[in-house]
């Protein structure tokens, strides 16, 4: 006598189609959040980049400007002396602390790109443009990397005649008097130069100051 096969009920597929897909979009979501993640930081890594680098770049601009301007106090002086306001040093003050020039404190001080009362260096020569990136007609040793907003601008100050120690009265750049005797060099005097630059863009701005001794008039 046979004995009755008892027969299971049949699992049905759907049951699991349901618990795949909630699993594939929480591991979509899940790539999704890695790769948005990962994205920001990339962007937030190159606009890092990209700021340092216009710092850099600003404060390069404002150096060349810085020693340009020293080159050119260097060069008068040699050849017989400075005046401020002279056709050589157009952009030249004479520093008084007690009635300091309104245009050389807001170019000192400015937060933003400021051009009043100040000389543009444009090189040595008067010929570079650092604005444009055209390396065409440049020698290797003056390829530019990257052009500026703007070229970069300078402006210099006469701190007083410089003096030995015990002559005359105490001025900004030491001592200093319009009495000559005993003085080592009295036709040296001391020049204050500020310089600004900018980046590739002008929202990064760097002020450089440095004091230089030349001959004046």
């Amino acid at each position: 006598m046979k004995k009755p096969v008892a027969h299971g009920r049949p699992r049905s597929p759907r049951r699991q189609r349901g618990v795949v897909l909630v699993v594939a979009l929480i591991f979509l979501v899940l790539l999704t959040v890695l790769a948005i993640s990962a994205s920001t930081r990339s962007l937030l890594q190159e606009r890092m980049a990209g700021g340092l680098r216009n710092s850099q770049l600003a404060e390069m601009a404002a150096e060349n400007a810085l020693r340009g301007a020293e080159w050119k106090l260097w060069s008068a002086g040699s050849q017989g002396g400075i005046s401020c306001g002279s056709t050589v040093i157009t952009d030249c003050y004479v520093y008084s602390p007690s009635s300091p020039i309104t245009t050389v404190e807001k170019f000192r001080a400015s937060a933003g790109w400021v051009t009043d009362g100040s000389a543009e260096y444009k090189g040595s020569a008067g010929s570079l443009d650092y604005t444009k990136l055209d390396n065409s007609k440049l020698s290797s040793d003056q390829k530019l990397i990257a052009a500026l907003a703007h070229n970069p601008r300078y402006l210099i100050e006469d701190l007083g005649e410089e003096l030995p120690p015990g002559v005359g009265s105490q001025h900004e750049s030491g001592v200093t008097s319009s009495t000559n005797t005993g003085a080592d060099n009295p036709s040296t005097h001391i020049y204050r130069i500020t310089a600004r630059g900018v980046g590739a863009s002008e929202n990064v701005v760097r002020t450089l100051e440095s004091t230089f001794g030349a001959k004046s008039n």
